[in-house]
């Protein structure tokens, strides 16, 4: 039997501003990647995220970003591995303060957006990161983009890897995301999507926007869950897994 881990991105809604539906999302799920209040979320929507994946069973992941509220962190910065260790603890530490009072602790590291592609390229910036992760907690797992400088960073300095596909997303040649700026970023029908999902799973490989295929790794599937019809696709994810006979199980 396959096993993978499915996580999503969650605790993004900020002040009045309410992104995703959280609490459905959690059914689907076995690990969540909460927002440290840096690219989005508050101390109000951390505590009740990791309250509510504390009830469930999910696994608590700090989801660091650079400080853009603005730009949801989707933006790139200049700035130096110093810096990037620093902004690390900080976040991570925030949300370890909040798991503490539910009793529970955090289970993985996955960067966000900008900061997350920047060191799936960066070598320099990917030893930063993960040199935080494993000075805080070398027990942490570190969720990076598959076959990145990123996972090659964590796995050389000794922490637990895992290496992250997406549902949603386009492939580049060089096993890339495909950037949001262009039109063919992200994957347009859910069929298309659990057609990819099964195939890096089961076929170890996937296709790029130039039709050819690379081979992949997958220990935990990203599905988004913000979009207009979220809830519904991660509904059908998962009761496609279960179909094929995919166990779907958190890491570690």
């Amino acid at each position: 039997m396959h096993q993978i881990d499915l996580n999503c991105d969650l605790g993004e809604s900020f002040g009045r501003y309410t992104i995703g539906n959280d609490i459905e999302i959690m059914k689907y799920i076995s690990s969540a990647n909460i927002a440290c209040g840096f690219h989005a979320g508050d101390p109000n929507v951390m505590r009740e995220t990791v309250k509510q994946a504390v009830q469930r069973g999910v696994k608590i992941g700090a989801h660091p970003g650079f400080a853009d509220l603005q730009g949801f962190g989707r933006r790139e910065m200049s700035i130096q591995p110093s810096e990037a260790y620093n902004l690390i603890i900080y976040q991570i530490g925030a949300l370890q303060a909040f798991a503490k009072i539910y009793g529970a602790t955090i289970h993985h590291v996955k960067p966000h957006g900008a900061l997350y592609n920047m060191a799936a390229v960066d070598s320099e910036l990917a030893e930063a990161l993960a040199l935080a992760i494993f000075d805080l907690d070398s027990q942490l797992i570190l969720y990076g983009l598959s076959g990145s400088a990123l996972t090659n960073a964590g796995e050389k300095i000794g922490l637990q890897v895992a290496h992250e596909v997406f549902a949603d997303r386009t492939y580049q040649p060089n096993g890339t995301l495909t950037p949001r700026s262009q039109p063919n970023a992200l994957i347009a029908t859910t069929e298309e999507s659990l057609n990819q999902i099964l195939q890096m799973i089961k076929e170890k490989r996937v296709k790029t926007v130039g039709g050819g295929y690379i081979p992949i790794k997958a220990d935990t599937i990203c599905i988004h869950g913000d979009g207009q019809h979220a809830v519904a696709i991660a509904k059908k994810i998962v009761q496609t897994l279960q179909q094929e006979n995919i166990e779907i199980r958190s890491l570690g």
